[in-house]
């Protein structure tokens, strides 16, 4: 299987290229999820903005989204958002690092513009359950709803992903539509492999992982509007505080966990075409055995009216 990139190719390449080479640009292009982004030279050639439109930006607001923002690019936000759009980054390329390491870290941080923001109710879960393991509730006291920090992120139409930290766990719950009744199947055959191969010795510290079809699982039942439809799937991620106990180890969590709604379906649709690439060739072989057992077709001798003969081919 294929492990898609946490980071943008094109964001990327483009800056690594503007960055010195300095030069026109006008790019707009569409990541994952629907992620709207605009490279431009807005004034001048040494002077390069990037913009990102993100659905459910207004959510992320809610769950600290600027606080990661000013975190990661704080010399680099625009105050002047581009229209459209919901957050804009200028870079001047005379005030960029001068030394080669610093600049290409800057460019890899800018590339993941979107996995940073999108880690907003994430690292927020993570900080409420240490919170919460720090201070445990008093026993004496009313029973804690696990629900009332819960977090939806409606990240794509008729999709969302559902964040709920607990004193013990964080859980993270995404809900697909398969388009096709095909997809469906494919669906069921990848989760079930994930839920099989966390039974191996070598992986079983891996985040457990629920599925269900149609039903949604309880730690989400409560919302309204869930749909209960027979192409609706309900994917759960189970993770415990050893999948988040050092920066670095929660940076991979987020970045991974962001990406498995786009892993899957990626992986749906590669192994549909697989298949098909598969079944062509298949027939192709098939007409090559057929045109080769064809009967051969003989000459005839044939006479016109007046008597005449000619041969038909």
């Amino acid at each position: 299987m294929i492990l898609l990139e946490d980071h943008n190719k094109i964001i990327q390449d483009v800056l690594t290229d503007k960055f010195s080479k300095p030069g026109s640009l006008d790019q707009a292009f569409v990541d994952f999820d629907g992620v709207r982004y605009h490279l431009s030279t807005p004034t001048k050639k040494t002077i390069v903005m990037l913009s990102m439109g993100v659905r459910c930006w207004h959510e992320l607001v809610e769950y600290g989204v600027w606080d990661i923002m000013k975190r990661e690019y704080a010399n680099w936000i625009s105050q002047e958002i581009e229209p459209d759009y919901d957050i804009s980054l200028i870079f001047e390329v005379e005030k960029l690092p001068t030394d080669p390491e610093e600049r290409s870290a800057l460019i890899r941080s800018v590339a993941l513009l979107k996995r940073n923001a999108l880690a907003a109710p994430f690292e927020r879960a993570f900080e409420i359950q240490k919170a919460l393991e720090a201070n445990p509730p008093n026993p004496d006291a009313a029973p804690r709803d696990p629900n009332q920090d819960l977090m939806a992120l409606n990240y794509r139409p008729e999709e969302a992903i559902y964040v709920i930290p607990n004193i013990d766990r964080v859980t993270v719950v995404f809900s697909t539509i398969f388009r096709e009744d095909t997809d469906m199947v494919y669906g069921k055959v990848f989760l079930q492999e994930f839920v099989d191969a966390r039974r191996r010795p070598a992986i079983q510290t891996a985040p457990q992982i629920l599925y269900s079809n149609r039903e949604p699982p309880r730690e989400i039942n409560h919302i309204p509007g869930l749909a209960a439809t027979e192409n609706m799937g309900y994917v759960t991620f189970v993770l415990f505080p050893r999948h988040f106990s050092t920066p670095e180890v929660a940076f991979s969590t987020i970045s991974r966990i962001q990406l498995f709604r786009d892993y899957l379906h990626y992986h749906i649709k590669a192994s549909k075409a697989y298949l098909h690439s598969r079944m062509r060739a298949r027939t192709n072989e098939f007409l090559k055995i057929l045109n080769r057992a064809k009967p051969e077709v003989l000459d005839k001798e044939r006479k016109t009216a007046s008597g005449r003969t000619f041969v038909r081919n």
